[in-house]
């Protein structure tokens, strides 16, 4: 397949996410027509929202949140002042459990979801039931990475996109053989999307148009992009 691009498009005017919504329902009102092959990337604040993951803090108290990140974490890997760098358990290495108070009513702070791979699964099988659409969904945040500075998007949950494509036994532009590539096109997605949906934007969701169709599968999870312990340089 000849590269023709990706389209990026902002998904707005979903406004405020409550508990109990269905996701797949917001999107569609608000998204433009999705086709078929396109990848829907949501944040997970706005599931976390949705399927209740909120906690009640002191908002007076800015340390208030931090026996939610001492629950939340299976280990604690670097403490550094104000920041806790901890792996949760679904294996993700992220600071403060993925605990946030960003984003969210002042009084409450936003967990991750229980299982976002299922989160994912659940937007895409409703996509799929009220729009008739074949998606891909990938379900972001936001986290900080070994050896570069800044913040970007990842994907935490998956459905009906490739987490990593392995290249693995194809041959670059001059006919060598891949020994060691595998593409993290899930967290790529997930961070083009980031740049229209921006932080403060109010913007929790964005279409991926153009996805090369080899990355789109049935069988999907973003479990895959967690690295195993035994080859984990910083843990």
């Amino acid at each position: 397949m000849s590269p023709v691009g990706l389209h990026v498009i902002p998904v707005t005017g979903m406004g405020e996410v409550r508990p109990g919504d269905v996701l797949a329902t917001l999107i569609l009102a608000a998204a433009p027509p999705l086709q078929d092959g396109d990848v829907v990337v949501v944040t997970q604040k706005v599931v976390s929202k949705a399927e209740g993951r909120l906690e009640p803090v002191d908002p007076d108290d800015p340390a208030s949140h931090k026996a939610l990140v001492e629950r939340e974490a299976v280990r604690v890997l670097r403490r550094r002042g104000d920041l806790v760098i901890t792996e949760t358990s679904h294996g993700f290495v992220c600071a403060n459990a993925g605990v946030d108070l960003s984003n969210v009513e002042r009084g409450y702070a936003a967990l991750l979801p229980l299982d976002a791979d299922r989160s994912a699964r659940r937007i895409r099988d409703g996509l799929r039931g009220r729009g008739g659409v074949e998606v891909g969904v990938v379900v972001s945040d936001t986290f900080g990475r070994p050896w570069r500075r800044g913040l970007t998007d990842v994907a935490i949950g998956c459905a009906g996109v490739a987490g990593v494509a392995d290249l693995r036994g194809s041959t670059d532009s001059f006919g060598r053989p891949l020994e060691v590539t595998e593409v993290a096109v899930a967290d790529e997605l997930a961070a083009a999307a980031e740049l229209v949906m921006g932080k403060a934007r109010g913007i929790p969701a964005a279409v991926v148009r153009g996805v090369d169709p080899t990355w789109l599968r049935e069988s999907s999870v973003a479990a895959e992009l967690v690295r195993p312990y035994h080859e984990d340089l910083f843990r």
